[in-house]
């Protein structure tokens, strides 16, 4: 069941994300050819740090760092290494923060340096469907909803959603029910209500949709090794519009 989350469980809620959106802005000048995938963890950590929160991934589940951070034709949950940063990049950072029990959730992929016109089409393309998922994150409507926008916005562009990983309620855990996939069907899945945290995250292939996990037991990465892009948003559900908490205003 969808937990419903109280007024207090929101203000830590969005102090967390609010702080996440500022880290993503700040990694825009920091994410460059030859900064390595550690050093982009290390930053991350130490801004959450310095905002009064914690890490909410490193150590869930095993994981070992603060950020999942992937590149090219991996499309989430790389573990951060000493790799550097080639230009022509495009690299996923996905990270989570706790602050008084209030947990956020964002993801962003960088271009690095100067990269083809088919990447930065893939990410305009990525980003756009979030947002085509988020306009129908509201009251009354059904997970479904939010599935289909996707989907149908990323497929048009000659794109594919993967499927086996998917966005999730969240606020008071790292993953919480229900999931939100991105493919699906209007009308289908559990009702929104008022008081919903949600993590919504398209994460979208150039090629076919279907992936592997690597050795490492957490990497996830396009089967024909083709790019893919991630994005994300904390999103509330309320009366009105929803309310994108991962976004500075």
């Amino acid at each position: 069941m969808a937990k419903i989350k109280t007024e207090a469980q929101i203000e830590n809620i969005k102090y967390s994300s609010q702080v996440l959106a500022k880290l993503l802005i700040e990694l825009k000048s920091f994410v460059k050819p030859n900064v390595t995938l550690l050093e982009i963890d290390g930053f991350a950590e130490d801004f959450i740090m310095s905002h009064k929160g914690l890490p909410s991934f490193k150590g869930f589940q095993g994981f070992p760092n603060t950020t999942c951070i992937s590149v090219n034709e991996n499309v989430i949950h790389g573990i951060p290494t000493n790799s550097p940063l080639k230009e022509g990049d495009i690299v996923g950072v996905d990270v989570g923060m706790i602050y008084r029990g209030g947990y956020g959730d964002t993801a962003y992929t960088y271009a690095v340096g100067e990269v083809s016109e088919a990447k930065k089409k893939l990410m305009e393309a990525t980003e756009a469907s979030l947002y085509k998922g988020i306009e129908q994150a509201v009251r009354g409507n059904r997970v479904g909803d939010i599935s289909n926008a996707i989907q149908a916005f990323a497929e048009a562009k000659g794109y594919s959603l993967v499927r086996g990983y998917c966005g999730h309620g969240v606020g008071l855990d790292v993953w919480e029910e229900p999931p939100i996939p991105n493919v699906g069907k209007k009308g289908y899945g559990p009702r929104l209500k008022s008081g919903m945290v949600i993590a919504i995250e398209p994460m979208v292939n150039i090629g076919h949709h279907e992936i592997f996990v690597n050795k490492d037991g957490w990497t996830v990465t396009t089967k024909d090794l083709m790019p893919s892009a991630h994005y994300e948003h904390t999103v509330l559900i309320q009366n009105g519009s929803p309310q994108i908490l991962t976004r500075l205003d």
